[in-house]
């Protein structure tokens, strides 16, 4: 055993308290083995982060393996393109697996298997229709009806099998079932369908050679045994899976080991949607604009939006694991980008909605070359340099005509900071014939500089601004909550209807200093006094777009505090 902290120095989640006692037990001869086992029929969401950073958290503290098992027992669902984005979503989280497995690779074995619960009578293929079946099974307070088919001979069972497994029979005509208990208070145990017949479609890796396809319930356990897992992590919902999970491995395990199942709570999370039926509906009816919208979920979503692998695992290890499910503040994620991109953003000067402002005592056609650090929080980020000059690009509400007693930016008559740069005075504007402030106007005082001894003069404003023949346009994205209600899915109704129109705003025209023109896409920036940006992947150094990650501040709150 490689790991051996004592366990009363430290606080452990209940698992991590199972494991160590499993350890100390020297069960499964001291190994520790997990997976993360998803279905290849989607792409990983925020959720499934919490299972990854468990399954791999887990093997990589105890000194043990964690593996990538594909569970791709249902083609009509499957494809490549989704066994392609988890594997580079898992890496991208800075996980690595041991091995790479399908539940494809074991289709032989697992036949095999069910043929030993045929001759062992435990198993016996049905013909009746989804709808019976179902309808037979009962409540979970009346005992289920037997099917008809369920003392069925041996050899009549395999003949059936061997027909279904050929492609003589069509699909949907007749199932595979575990032959238990039809009583039990468990629904799951009430004689479970192992196998069904597809042939319409076929596998991403297999082809067309398989005609029947094993169930989850079957598949799952089973191919957890044959990779030797020791702790089988899985969500609340599978708790009720449980006894049958261990009935199966009861009828053919031939040593001690056996892995064990343990679940753990579900990531919910607040303004947001993790059903895969539901996010795969917003994305085929272009509600959004594809997997990776900045707005979905999904961890290529997140990534696209500007989340960092380590705002993500910082979260997730906030929240933590227990056995009671909740609904987790989207805030906390929020708090937690913030919280990381602080450390590591480059800060720099944005103007999303401009205005001009004019230095009527600057000369004309001078610049300065100033210099501004990259980012506070890191001394090692260094210094850059920015051009000021007589006309800069200045947000439009740093400027306001008349201004109340509380308002510290920009108004005739008082003194504001240039961060960089110098205290300037306001003295006026210009407006349009609508009655529009087109420019502003005001006067420096040129012995304000940053670093001069009277720039620690005190004015109670600073603000961003860049030089206007020194700067670029940009398109920038804000983008904002998908829907509009804290917990959608609890809503009644269709849950389309409970989109947030606001999610997406497109600025065009913004203005942004050159030291951005070859910024890489994902590249992590503080626009000063604004919010947290990242380099969209469609950006070009002709084409430069942002999407905002998060606000500065969690405004969300307060907004909602009004209504």
């Amino acid at each position: 055993m490689i790991y051996k902290e004592e366990p009363s120095k430290r606080n452990l989640n209940f698992i991590e308290a199972i494991v160590e006692q499993d350890l100390k037990e020297g069960k499964n001869g001291g190994r520790i083995q997990t997976r993360f086992p998803p279905e290849p029929n989607g792409y990983l969401h925020i959720g499934h982060a919490k299972a990854i950073c468990l399954d791999f958290g887990i093997a990589e503290k105890y000194g043990g393996i964690c593996n990538l098992r594909f569970d791709d027992t249902n083609p009509l669902k499957e494809d490549v393109e989704y066994v392609d984005s988890i594997m580079e979503d898992i890496q991208w989280l800075g996980f690595q697996w041991k091995n790479v497995y399908y539940a494809s690779d074991y289709f032989q074995k697992l036949w095999d298997l069910a043929v030993f619960f045929i001759k062992k009578e435990l198993a016996y293929v049905d013909e009746q229709s989804a709808e019976i079946i179902a309808k037979q099974k009962g409540t979970p307070t009346i005992p289920g009806i037997e099917s008809p088919y369920r003392n069925r001979p041996v050899e009549e069972n395999l003949e059936l099998f061997y027909k279904m497994s050929s492609g003589e029979i069509p699909e949907g005509a007749m199932v595979l079932r575990a032959k238990i208990d039809m009583s039990s208070p468990n629904m799951h145990m009430r004689d479970p369908i192992m196998y069904r017949i597809i042939t319409s479609h076929p596998h991403h890796r297999t082809g067309w050679k398989w005609k029947v396809y094993p169930m989850y319930d079957f598949a799952h356990g089973q191919c957890d045994y044959f990779e030797g897992v020791t702790h089988s992590l899985c969500t609340l919902e599978f708790e009720v899976h449980r006894p049958l999970y261990d009935w199966f491995i009861d009828q053919y395990q031939d040593s001690d080991y056996r892995p064990r199942q343990i679940e753990f709570n579900r990531l919910n999370l607040t303004y947001t949607i993790l059903s895969k039926r539901k996010l795969l509906q917003l994305v085929q009816e272009g509600l959004v604009n594809g997997w990776d919208d900045p707005r979905m979920p999904t961890l290529c979503g997140l990534r696209r939006r500007g989340y960092t692998p380590e705002a993500i695992r910082n979260f997730i290890n906030k929240i933590g694991y227990t056995k009671f499910d909740a609904l987790n503040d989207i805030g906390l994620l929020e708090y937690s980008a913030r919280e990381n991109l602080n450390k590591i953003a480059t800060r720099v000067s944005a103007v999303l909605y401009p205005v001009k402002l004019i230095i009527t005592n600057y000369p004309d056609n001078e610049i300065e070359i100033l210099q501004t650090p990259n980012n506070p929080e890191d001394p090692s980020a260094g210094t850059r340099e920015i051009i000021f000059s007589k006309e800069l690009y200045i947000e439009q509400d740093d400027f306001m005509e008349n201004a109340p007693k509380n308002y510290f930016r920009l108004t005739p008559g008082q003194e504001v900071r240039l961060k960089s740069a110098y205290i300037v005075k306001c003295t006026g504007c210009k407006k349009n014939e609508k009655g529009e402030i087109v420019e502003v106007y005001c006067e420096y005082d040129p012995n304000t500089k940053s670093g001069m001894p009277e720039s620690n003069r005190k004015v109670k404003g600073t603000i961003h601004w860049v030089s206007v023949a020194h700067s670029l346009s940009a398109e920038v994205r804000l983008y904002d909550r998908l829907f509009r209600v804290e917990n959608p899915s609890e809503e009644e109704g269709d849950f389309r209807e409970l989109l947030n129109p606001d999610s997406l705003k497109i600025l065009t025209g913004c203005k942004v200093e050159t030291f951005l023109q070859y910024a890489k896409p994902l590249d992590h920036f503080q626009f000063q006094r604004i919010g947290y940006f990242t380099v969209d992947m469609d950006a070009t150094p002709e084409n430069l777009i942002f999407n905002r990650t998060v606000s500065l501040k969690d405004s969300w709150a307060k907004e909602q505090k009004k209504k």
